[in-house]
């Protein structure tokens, strides 16, 4: 297969086209398990966990979501089929999510909410990998902060959706979790056309100024077997130490409802909230990385540590700090992944981008559990825990950004 010089001949859409289809994939999508995440914590309460639970089932949930993405990113380096791990993984997704409202246990609970992140790790590594492709021509760290843009305005639709149910239906998780299931059909819907419109979106890649070689290194199956470039390591390492300091919504829900600050239809709001200020802050944010380097990432652990005053006793606080919350996922799920694509020639991102998600669903795991057993114990020792971890966190990404400014811009 060879990489045509016009990659809208071969394509069957344009590349912004394309980011902007994908975008209102994720937008659709978001509206399923992100309005899923929003009431999750709550939910868990009425089935009677405490937040012990709510913390490890958010952070296992969150590696499930993140950490298996290493192996579905070799499988996809492997085979390439990027489409199937894609339509697969979403398939999970919108088929757990209606369900989790018809339990009224918490362990079968507990199972489809790792199920739902199960689907987000088997498509992320293919997904991430088709944007990169047509990001080559956009600008990466605008192309990702525009998808994240349309992304987070399913993440605050979702919501909103559920809020308004709520308010109507006090109590009805069931109707809630099932109006999700329209979404997810239009998602899979669009998946389909955009496979038929672009069954391959590699026509799309043009050559790094870095690595000259990296269209004809893509155009080989190089099976997973290329070393990943050292920075590379380095740059996920800090990445799982500042994931290690950051809250998971569902504590944060957990803490606002059962101390009685927010009422059950406003939980989805302030998420609704906290998704708005992510999908600002991705482009914001992406922009910035495009005119000034990789430095801005030094925002996310002085953005997590504030965010601990969402553990706070005044409601004000809590939307206060789950606003900042909601900068750190910005630049997490947007800004992070065009570094990747930077440091990595194209064959290998799948591959990168699955030990990123690795390290970053092993810091949650930890933010999660210890978090949670903190909670619980005191709420000052979890606040000043959160702060702790991220005073390190920023010191660790400010010696790995210092080495990989100069690499990428030469």
């Amino acid at each position: 297969m060879s990489t045509p010089a016009d990659p809208h001949r071969a394509a069957g859409l344009r590349p912004w086209t394309f980011i902007l289809a994908f975008g209102l994939v994720s937008l659709l999508a978001d509206m399923v398990y992100e309005g899923a995440r929003s009431i999750i914590g709550p939910y868990l309460a009425t089935l009677g966990a405490s937040a012990t639970i709510v913390g490890i089932a958010a952070g296992v949930g969150e590696f499930i979501g993140y950490g298996l993405r290493v192996v579905s990113g070799y499988l996809v380096a492997r085979g390439r089929r990027y489409w199937t791990w894609t339509i697969v993984g979403y398939g999970l997704t919108v088929l757990s999510v209606p369900l989790l409202g018809a339990t009224t246990a918490l362990a079968p609970a507990l199972l489809l909410y790792g199920t739902e992140r199960l689907g987000k790790a088997v498509r992320s590594p293919a997904k991430d990998t088709l944007l990169s492709h047509a990001s080559s021509h956009a600008g990466r760290g605008t192309a990702f902060g525009v998808h994240q843009a349309m992304d987070q305005t399913g993440a605050v639709l979702g919501p909103l959706l559920l809020a308004a149910i709520l308010a109507q239906r006090e109590g009805d998780y069931r109707l809630a979790f099932a109006s999700l299931a329209v979404p997810g059909i239009l998602v899979i819907a669009l998946l389909f056309w955009l496979r038929f419109r672009v069954p391959d979106p590699l026509v799309y890649e043009v050559p790094s100024p870095m690595d000259e070689t990296a269209v004809e290194a893509a155009e080989q199956p190089s099976l997973g077997r290329a070393p990943l470039p050292a920075l590379l390591w380095e740059y996920v390492a800090a990445v799982a130490i500042v994931s290690s300091g950051i809250a998971s919504f569902p504590l944060l829900a957990f803490h606002a409802q059962t101390t009685g600050l927010l009422t059950e239809p406003q939980i989805p709001l302030l998420f609704a909230a906290a998704m708005l200020v992510d999908g600002a802050s991705g482009p914001a944010f992406g922009r910035v990385y495009d005119r000034r380097g990789p430095g801005v990432l030094l925002v996310v652990p002085v953005a997590a540590g504030v965010a601990a005053i969402a553990f706070a006793d005044r409601a004000w606080l809590v939307w206060v700090g789950v606003a900042v919350w909601g900068i750190v996922n910005g630049v997490l799920d947007s800004t992070v992944k065009a570094v990747v694509a930077e440091l990595v020639q194209p064959d290998q991102r799948a591959i990168a981008y699955g030990w990123l998600a690795l390290v970053r669903g092993l810091g949650l795991v930890v933010a999660g559990a210890v978090i949670g057993v903190a909670y619980d114990q005191d709420r000052a020792l979890a606040i000043w825990l959160v702060i702790g971890i991220n005073v390190i966190a920023f010191a660790t990404l400010w010696r790995v950004l210092r080495r990989i400014e100069p690499a990428i811009r030469t």
